[in-house]
């Protein structure tokens, strides 16, 4: 499969339509492979709660657009707090095990590259941590 304008503008039109703001178009066959790769639109909006996978790392490439990614300690308090801009240099980054994290589109049409170990474990051990912003 080529990833292109065309597959972008489609995930991008089923993320605007979906009541969660975004979709995702899985490479893998099984939630329980052992690489989960796929593409996340993301639209300005969509609700990603602050979560962590305590024994997997994840990395967010940016194809398209511009989405924040902030990291926390466990007090909620923020580690880093960054955008990324293809058009400004700031391609991706790969967040660690057990850290809080989450991302927020700031551009419609935005659109992730993610990776990250599996089986898919939902929201794992300790669930979400309520972040006061």
């Amino acid at each position: 499969m080529v990833i292109d304008n065309t597959i972008l503008d489609s995930l991008t039109a089923q993320a605007k339509a979906s009541p969660r703001l975004r979709m995702n178009l899985n490479f893998h066959q099984s939630l329980d492979e052992k690489c989960h790769r796929f593409l996340n639109a993301v639209e300005p909006g969509a609700n990603i709660p602050v979560h962590r996978h305590p024994e997997k790392e994840e990395s967010f490439v940016v194809l398209r657009g511009r989405i924040r990614v902030i990291t926390y300690n466990d007090d909620g308090t923020i580690i880093e707090n960054m955008v990324l801009n293809p058009s400004e240099g700031r391609y991706g980054v790969n967040v660690g095990k057990n850290v809080w994290h989450t991302v927020e589109a700031l551009d419609p049409g935005s659109v992730i590259f993610e990776c990250k170990e599996g089986p898919y474990v939902g929201h794992e051990e300790e669930g979400i941590l309520i972040v006061d912003n």
